[in-house]
């Protein structure tokens, strides 16, 4: 009799575990096809590493990536795949052009569809106006955005008084246009010394050869060049500095990405390349994830937002005890949590605009207390400024309608 009763606590432990294991199906909706394929891969890789530390009693993720061909309309084809398929969480970002067309088509399909809601989780879409007149109650960013992340860039350059002519460089479209716009506004505020001796659009994933675009730049006499460039049009461009000897200085988003270290290395320039980032390798991190992840993968845990999305939307699945994304976005708004780098990133309310400390780094050889080199350069990143998630908290025009 002892023996059956303890069978049956077993058995009714069991079906509790399994009663309190939430399912979440996520639909990541990217380009892993082309040239931005490296960029987006890795970040799947992330999420999917986080998934698996995350499944647990509470909680089992499933991540299925949907290849959108870094095209706005096949964005949406692969929506509509991924809710056929009874997925109802999507997470994508890479570009700002296909996130803002899924950005409306989830808008849409929730207004036509109530009971069969989906949610948008934003990796790395960063054109403001996302979070301001674009904004939705389906819709939550876990990157700052990309006036947020020029105001930590111009912040810094404005310590630095040995810059005095700009140079600008961005891919020719939505958050192209507005990192320009943000540089052009912040450089007057802040440094009106500055002169702004180049001003360029170029088409998106579209170049192989910069040379012509850094001959400009040489021209230009510039002593250094803010950039949005990211993927290959990053390590591209750098590349073509590095063959050009091009000795500015270089203020970038997204040096730190895949790929873009190797090019940064060949360019010479040792912390002289600089990033605006959630954190990285060099920084007291709470554990061990990227250490974890290196060994895993070869390379570093470089898209650190991959787990404050994940550790952010397992903390609203436990709370809401489901995947459904209404109760989902009911307990992502205005939810904070620690970080990895010991800060706390708060999910501001009146817009779904992560809030978190911004880094300004640099690359260059290991010294000190660098321990972790990028993509076996033998170089790594420091910190060279830091700043504060309140001071990112730029006004929004967001009106927040009910989900």
């Amino acid at each position: 009799m002892r023996i059956l009763a303890f069978a049956a606590v077993l058995f009714t432990a069991a079906t509790s575990y399994a009663q309190a294991q939430v399912p979440v199906r996520i639909a990541f909706i990217d380009p892993l096809s082309g040239p931005a394929a490296a960029v987006t891969e890795n970040a799947l890789n992330h999420l999917r590493v986080m998934g698996e530390r995350l499944s647990g009693k509470d909680a089992r993720y499933e991540i299925t990536g949907f290849d959108n061909k870094l095209n706005a309309q096949e964005a949406i084809i692969q929506a509509q795949k991924a809710i056929d398929a009874g997925i109802r969480i999507f997470i994508a970002g890479n570009s700002s052009a296909a996130a803002g067309a899924l950005n409306e088509f989830v808008a849409k399909h929730n207004e036509r569809n109530p009971q069969q809601a989906v949610l948008f989780l934003n990796i790395s879409a960063i054109d403001p106006a996302l979070t301001n007149d674009k904004c939705s109650p389906a819709h939550f960013r876990f990157d700052a955005h990309a006036d947020m992340k020029m105001l930590a860039l111009v912040k810094f350059i404005a310590t630095q008084p040995q810059i005095k002519r700009v140079y600008l460089i961005n891919q020719d479209y939505s958050f192209g246009q507005a990192v320009r716009a943000a540089a052009l506004a912040m450089l007057k505020q802040h440094r009106p010394d500055i002169e702004v001796v180049g001003d360029e659009l170029h088409p998106l994933a579209k170049i192989n050869d910069f040379s012509p675009y850094v001959a400009k730049i040489k021209a230009s006499n510039a002593d250094s060049v803010i950039t949005g460039n990211w993927g290959n049009d990053l390590a591209l461009l750098l590349k073509s500095a590095a063959d050009a000897n091009l000795q500015t200085g270089w203020y970038t988003y997204y040096a730190s990405g895949i790929g873009s270290p190797t090019a940064v290395r060949q360019t010479g320039l040792a912390h002289r390349v600089f990033a605006v980032i959630e954190g990285h390798s060099n920084m007291q991190m709470s554990d061990g994830l990227d250490a974890d992840y290196r060994a895993r993968y070869g390379g570093s845990f470089n898209v650190p937002r991959a787990r404050l999305l994940m550790d952010m939307l397992h903390d609203a699945v436990v709370k809401a005890k489901s995947a459904e994304p209404k109760a989902l976005a009911a307990a992502l708004s205005g939810a904070s949590r620690a970080t990895m780098y010991g800060g706390t990133a708060t999910m501001r309310a009146s817009d779904h605009q992560v809030l978190q400390d911004l880094y300004v780094t640099s690359f260059g050889p290991l010294e000190g207390s660098m321990k972790f080199d990028e993509e076996k350069t033998g170089w790594g990143w420091k910190t060279a400024g830091v700043v504060k998630a309140a001071e990112t908290a730029l006004p929004t025009s967001c009106r927040m309608a009910a989900f």
